[in-house]
């Protein structure tokens, strides 16, 4: 159960700002949303594997080693081919 006190200065809307994170963050929303509907045994099996198969793709791809992004080495300076006075002119 989320209990949000309400802070001393604190305006109402703040505080209910404060409920609906935790509530996004603890997956109350989520939970209500999927037992709005019967979801079949089979579907809920077939779902819950689809959810762990991308979860574990997402780690093996953030830790492929054979896919690490190589920084490139930043370029040397270049010297200007003019002087700070500007271009040589013909005289």
């Amino acid at each position: 159960m989320i209990k949000v006190q309400v802070r001393a200065n604190e305006s109402l809307e703040a505080a209910l700002r404060r409920f609906k994170r935790q509530c996004n963050y603890s997956g109350i929303f989520r939970l209500a949303k999927a037992n709005t509907w019967h979801e079949k045994r089979s579907d809920k099996r077939r779902r819950e594997r689809r959810e762990r198969l991308r979860i574990i793709q997402k780690a093996t791809r953030k830790n492929d080693p054979s896919k690490v992004k190589k920084r490139r080495r930043a370029r040397p300076m270049r010297r200007p081919m003019f002087s700070q006075s500007g271009p040589p002119s013909a005289v």
